[in-house]
């Protein structure tokens, strides 16, 4: 009888079965339209062979898919009373970076885990949402507009930017404090609380500009000005943008990008790839790319509409945000809108931990549409910390 004495355990407990026919298949097969896609631009990437790429991303696809499948199976309720163990457990891994992590391209960002590189930067960008939907969630609505109950989730952000700004990864740094922003704007808290913020950001440009690398910087002017050094550092954005026009409306044909295939086009495997789906379909390609993505933005935000907990809401709120910060940042980034940072597009550039990241994510969106109507009580025995 005890376990009814616990409130986040008084709905029905779903069986397995339940729960795997209650996956959102509509959103399941978009996934698997945009990784079929990146499987066919990594194939081009390396002149129509599957070695080195396209092989090894169809495996890890693999792997992630049962991820996937795993996470939308297990019960919101374990992702509620885990996400403050998941969060400390990232941050610790951000601090093994620090200690023995494994440098490539001037940074240290990895732990060589033998089978594979993890990037625990990643890992965090889904254990920071998850850990700010259990704080949240426990707040009331005059709490969150209130300065004091802000400080712990404040906190909670600072520390792994911190640690991931001294690998440094402006990039993801930047990308998990906008993730963050938008879990603050979701929960609740004022508008003018983000324009006090953004103030003193601007007001404080001229002393991060002093703390930035000297690498950092260059991309900063070259982003205003990429033709100032169009053989060093203007030399990728200028090969893109190069690269997305001569693609015009409907592309050169599939293999046949001559930018890319010429090797003109930098880390077209991995954060240029969308330069050279551009370049062999054109706009068009773009475009359903972009339309793909949008679908799978459409059903984060409906699952979290529908929600009945307000755990799942931010949750699935949140993490589809995460989601659309990835594409957006990517594709700026090439276009030339944004400097060039290390920002994957997800389920299309090469990489293994982006990719699980990207399907743990879309596996917990999954499972709040399965439990979509749990309960979790905004307030109970089992909701402190």
């Amino acid at each position: 009888m005890a376990v009814f004495d616990d409130p986040l355990r008084r709905d029905h407990q779903m069986t397995l079965a339940e729960r795997f026919w209650h996956i959102n298949w509509g959103l399941l097969l978009v996934i698997m339209a945009i990784a079929g896609l990146g499987f066919a631009m990594l194939y081009s990437a390396a002149g129509g062979d599957w070695d080195p790429w396209a092989k090894r991303q169809l495996i890890r696809f693999g792997g992630a898919f049962g991820l996937f499948f795993l996470c939308a199976m297990i019960d919101i309720r374990f992702w509620f009373r885990c996400a403050y163990l998941i969060y400390f457990g990232a941050f610790l891994l951000l601090v093994a970076v620090e200690l023995f992590g494994s440098v490539g391209m001037g940074a240290q960002r990895w732990i060589d885990l033998k089978v594979m590189q993890l990037q625990p930067s990643e890992v965090m960008k889904v254990a920071l949402v998850l850990v700010l939907a259990r704080y949240f969630h426990g707040l009331q609505v005059t709490e969150v507009r209130r300065i004091g109950p802000l400080i712990w989730p404040i906190l909670l952000v600072l520390a792994p930017v911190a640690l991931v700004l001294k690998q440094p990864d402006l990039g993801t740094a930047a990308m998990l404090a906008m993730a963050a922003g938008a879990m603050f704007m979701i929960a609740g808290v004022r508008w003018w609380k983000f324009a006090l913020v953004g103030a003193a950001a601007a007001a404080a440009v001229p002393v991060i500009w002093n703390f930035l690398r000297s690498y950092q910087k260059e991309r900063v002017l070259t982003f205003l000005n990429p033709e100032r050094d169009p053989l060093g550092a203007g030399y990728h954005i200028m090969q893109s943008q190069i690269a997305l026009g001569s693609g015009g409306v409907t592309g050169k044909g599939f293999l046949a990008g001559t930018q890319s295939h010429l090797n003109f086009l930098p880390e077209k495997q991995t954060d240029f790839i969308f330069t050279m789906l551009a370049e062999e379909f054109g706009m068009v390609g773009g475009l359903i790319l972009l339309g793909l993505y949008f679908i799978i933005f459409v059903y984060g935000f409906a699952i979290a509409f529908r929600a009945r907990n307000h755990f799942g809401r931010l949750l699935a709120a949140g993490l589809t945000v995460n989601l659309f910060l990835y594409v957006f940042i990517n594709i700026a980034m090439v276009m030339g809108l944004l400097p060039v940072v290390g920002v994957p597009l997800p389920l299309i550039s090469y990489g293994g931990t982006a990719m699980l990241t990207v399907m743990i994510s879309l596996g917990i969106i999954a499972s709040v549409s399965v439990h979509k109507d749990v309960r979790i009580p905004r307030r109970g025995p089992s909701d402190g910390w």
